[in-house]
């Protein structure tokens, strides 16, 4: 059973609630804006795997992942979504992704596994910094929790303080800076 009617007065259309639903084989980007999120992450973590080893690719993607990011960040994202009758009553509770959420799709993974390369850790530092200069202050802690967890990532990646200190700056290209022996 795909749907079930409770409450109100009156029986639903059968046609009409079916064709309120859509199948198909997967999702859609159009259906779900954190699918597209998650196939650009996917696609930066298959370029950072050892077998690609293409940090470029992935600095790419970190530009449109940052642009993703702005745009959802400036809306109030629920959690959930509550579908009412038109007195107010729930009839339809769905999940949904929060801001939180999608900060964390859109980092975790990368960091994870960038966190050896200073390209990805520069990269990733000017787009939390962006973040915290375009967006609305609600969405800040959020924002500075990625930027601890991106920090502990590079303490522990860069033992040596001269290579930390250009991991740790800031790059909108994502170049890496100069690599010093």
């Amino acid at each position: 059973m795909l749907v079930e009617v409770h409450g109100g007065t009156s029986r639903p259309d059968p046609e009409r609630v079916t064709g309120l639903v859509a199948l198909g084989a997967e999702r859609t980007i159009e259906q779900d804006p954190a699918f597209a999120l998650r196939v650009l992450v996917d696609i930066a973590i298959r370029a950072l795997s050892p077998a690609v080893n293409d940090p470029t690719t992935a600095v790419q993607v970190i530009n449109y992942v940052e642009r993703f990011l702005h745009m959802v960040g400036r809306i109030r994202l629920p959690g959930r979504y509550v579908l009412a009758d038109p007195s107010g009553t729930a009839r339809l509770v769905l999940p949904g992704r929060d801001w939180d959420n999608h900060l964390q799709l859109a980092v975790c993974e990368i960091r994870d596994y960038g966190s050896s390369s200073v390209q990805i850790c520069r990269r990733l530092h000017a787009m939390l910094d962006g973040l915290l200069e375009a967006l609305p202050a609600q969405q800040h802690p959020s924002v500075r929790t990625q930027m601890d967890l991106l920090r502990e990532s590079v303490e522990r990646e860069f033992p040596d303080a001269a290579r930390r200190s250009i991991a740790e700056q800031a790059d909108h290209q994502g170049i890496g800076g100069q690599y010093l022996p």
